[in-house]
């Protein structure tokens, strides 16, 4: 695996390539808990991290970044879905996991579908920031379940200035 580094001013993130795409962004508080290891992967220079690298600039700057690197996710089936809803969340907006799974449940004709299979996608994103799993909240309006701590997922949301917005 590639790997590639960015400082932001919340830490020191690991950047994960097949080559071509991105395939993980890791903070890393959340390196043990991805069960990612700095000595499975070989430090290169990439055009995809060059490009990840300028948007996380914009992104810490306070700015929105009006490009998306490559991504390739490897996930099941409904955690493909789940992280395709999460690169839908506007900047500086946030859902609840409980309307995830409404919008999963109606899309697929149930009447209802568990909030806590939605959390455990979402805990599995493999691309935090770009891919804002942190903009997923609690049904109350609480900060709950980040990988890489409540801290973090807040220290993210101000940067984004953020307010509620449910689907």
């Amino acid at each position: 695996m590639d790997c590639g580094y960015y400082l932001s001013n919340l830490g020191k993130i690991t950047l994960l390539s097949d080559g071509v795409a991105l395939t993980g962004l890791y903070f890393e508080q959340q390196l043990s808990q991805a069960k990612i290891l700095r000595t499975d992967c070989v430090e290169k220079n990439l055009p995809v991290f060059d490009l990840t690298r300028r948007w996380l600039d914009l992104y810490f700057a306070g700015k929105i970044p009006d490009f998306m690197p490559e991504i390739r996710f490897h996930g099941t089936p409904f955690q493909m879905e789940v992280w395709s809803i999460l690169r839908t969340i506007p900047y500086g907006k946030t859902v609840t996991y409980q309307s995830i799974a409404q919008h999963i449940a109606t899309a697929h004709g149930k009447k209802q579908m568990s909030a806590q299979a939605v959390g455990g996608a979402v805990g599995r994103n493999p691309v935090s920031v770009i891919v804002p799993c942190h903009r997923v909240i609690g049904t109350s309006g609480k900060l709950v379940g980040y990988a890489g701590g409540l801290d973090l997922k807040s220290s993210l949301l101000s940067l984004e200035k953020w307010g509620v917005d449910f689907f």
